[in-house]
């Protein structure tokens, strides 16, 4: 069966997860990950994409972004490879990718998942455990920043984040307190299933919409035989296409 294209929708968020091959560690101490963080922070502003947060864990990478074309995702993740891949290389003296191959992403409905899909990407290890506040995990995911104790220029505040609250101050307690709170695991799964399948997280009116917006079909297929009166609907839609 042919691979699907990707799904990417100009204008929304985009979950992202980029894992080291075969599950090997891709990012091995800090000097990989500032190397990395130079990296993403130049591509995305060339690219056009919006980055809203990242969580840089030894064996993958997980972004949030909105692209401003259907094309600046991938231009963004191509740039980023290119650039560690040849310094990830020189430094440990190796040869090839330490990546598992494409990246895997979701677009996502913002006003349902924004939150979750944040403290899944910068919030939470792979079983959900949240990173603690003064820990290396900490220093290196956007937390900090949205906690308001760094500041990172390269990073776009989305509209949902700021509905937290009105202030800054208010804005970064209430991210504190669901930051210190688990994900839970029926979430956390749906956002990292979305996007190591490629398929849209959201309502069934915002699959829907992206369905009628878009050639890439935003679902899987339904399982089964369609029913017979699924099947008459769609001959007649066919007959009736001049």
């Amino acid at each position: 069966m042919a691979r699907l294209p990707r799904l990417v929708v100009a204008g929304l968020p985009h979950v992202v997860v980029h894992r080291g091959l075969n599950g090997q560690p891709v990012l091995l101490d800090e000097a990989d990950r500032a190397t990395y963080l130079q990296a993403l922070s130049g591509a995305a502003r060339e690219a056009g994409v919006l980055l809203h947060g990242y969580g840089l864990f030894s064996g993958e990478v997980r972004l949030l972004a909105t692209p401003t074309t259907a094309t600046s995702l991938g231009q963004m993740m191509q740039a980023v490879g290119r650039r560690y891949v040849r310094a990830f290389n020189q430094r440990h003296q190796r040869a090839g990718t330490p990546w598992e191959g494409r990246f895997r992403s979701t677009v996502l409905e913002p006003q349902a998942h924004f939150i979750e899909a944040l403290r899944f990407v910068e919030g939470c290890d792979d079983d959900g455990t949240p990173l603690a506040g003064g820990s290396d995990a900490l220093r290196w995911s956007s937390a900090g920043h949205h906690l308001g104790r760094r500041h990172e220029p390269a990073l776009t505040e989305h509209e949902v984040f700021w509905a937290l609250g009105n202030t800054p101050f208010e804005r970064e307690a209430a991210y504190l307190a669901l930051l210190a709170q688990p994900v839970p695991g029926a979430a956390r799964e749906a956002v990292r299933d979305a996007a190591l399948k490629g398929w849209a997280l959201g309502s069934p009116a915002f699959v829907d919409g992206l369905r009628a917006g878009t050639s890439r079909r935003p679902s899987p297929l339904r399982r089964g035989r369609p029913s017979r009166q699924s099947g008459t609907a769609e001959v007649a839609g066919r007959l009736s296409v001049p």
